[in-house]
Formats: structure tokens, sequence, C-alpha cells
């Protein structure tokens, strides 16, 4: 029996800097009419009181699209919110921690980079995915470490042999769009995070049926593989 993903397969929506929160609001209506399933909110810019606001805006409209909404990097603000999870790099605290603060049903993602040692200790942590990337150059981090396909390869087996019923997702990043990731998703890649090659794209909700796509053709070549 195939064991059940902790976080959701397919299209992973990443915000733009975008200031614009009603600008921001309708790009998400049209990934999530697309068939984008999760979306993290990422924003270094800002005063706290704005980004408290888009985050809560954000958060609010992904529980009526029932997208998953990831914070990043803070999850105390992700407690504060009511996000349904939070996104850890390297310097963002332990995945223990976020667990204790935000309780057994958050879903929790870290940051792996191209190390397998990275994910198998958030896999003992109890993460519920794993990102692997920069996959291809990134316009958003072009100084970002480099992660192959083996790595995805690796990423995929780790997770299966720690997983049971339920097992943590493999997640790529990094120069990502519809055009270049399914060697990603054949790889191993449960879902693909998207920042320019979704919210970029001269159609949104374009690009993430592209990307839904992606995944339902995997589905189907599995299925009669």
């Amino acid at each position: 029996m195939t064991a059940r993903l902790r976080f959701p397969r397919g299209l992973y929506g990443v915000t733009p800097e975008w200031d614009d929160t009603q600008r921001l609001l309708a790009a998400v209506r049209a990934a999530a009419a697309g068939g984008m399933t999760a979306l993290q909110w990422r924003r270094k810019t800002g005063d706290a009181r704005a980004r408290r606001f888009q985050v809560r805006a954000l958060r609010a409209l992904c529980a009526k699209l029932k997208v998953v909404f990831i914070v990043n990097d803070d999850w105390r603000l992700a407690a504060e919110t009511g996000a349904d999870g939070v996104h850890l790099g390297r310097e963002d605290g332990s995945a223990r921690q976020a667990r204790l603060a935000l309780g057994p049903q958050a879903i929790i993602g870290c940051s792996c980079y191209n190390e397998p040692a990275l994910a198998r200790q958030a896999l003992e942590a109890g993460a519920d995915y794993i990102a692997f990337g920069a996959v291809y150059p990134s316009r958003i981090k072009p100084q970002a470490v480099r992660a192959t396909l083996d790595d995805i390869r690796r990423g995929r087996a780790l997770a299966e042999a720690a997983g049971g019923a339920t097992r943590a997702a493999v997640v790529a990043i990094g120069g990502l769009d519809p055009a270049n990731a399914a060697p990603v998703i054949a790889a191993g890649a449960d879902s693909i995070a998207l920042i320019s090659g979704l919210f970029a794209a001269g159609s949104i909700r374009g690009a993430a049926a592209r990307g839904r796509e992606l995944f339902d053709i995997g589905h189907r070549r599995h299925a009669h593989g």
C-alpha cells in the first residue's frame, strides 16, 4: 500500500516580494484556480505590521480556497496567525522546537539544500516535508547551493525508508517552472515549489494548470507502468 503524504502532492507556490497585498491575493486566487495545492508566504521586507496584515489576509484566503498555508522562517508568526505550518531553513530553529510550539497537526518543512545528512536529521525530527534546491539557477537566490536530480532521488529514498502509513513529502525548489520541472518530478519530487515560474508568468492560472498537469501525467504513467 502506498504511504499517504503528510504534505499535499503537486504545485507549491511561494510568494514573491510584493507589498501590494490585494495584488498578491488576486494572484493566489488565480494560482489556486489553476491547481496550486499549497502556498508558502516568504517575505523578507516590510515592517512587522504590514507583514502580519499580509499573512493574515493570505491565511484567510487559503483557508477559503482549501490551499495549505505555510509561513517561511518564523514559527512564532506561524503560530500567531494560525498558519497550517512553517518552513525552516538552516538558521530558523529546529523542527522539534517548531513542533512543540505549533502542535502535532502542523506541517513542518525543512530546507535540506543538497545534503542528505540534513534530510535524515529532519526526518528523525518529524518533518512533514524535506526540500532540496536550488535545482536550477534561481533568480530569487542566485547564490543558492545547487541540488541535483540524484539528491532528489536520495531524498525520496530516505523519506520512503522513514515512513510508515504516512511519509514526509519531497519538495524541489529553485529555478523551477512548468517547462523544466518534469525531470524533477520523475526523479521523485512529490511537490515543486515555484516563485517566478508561477507568479511572474503571463498567466498565473495557466502556469499553475501546466504544473498540475505534470503531476497528472506522472500519476497516469505510474498507474499504467
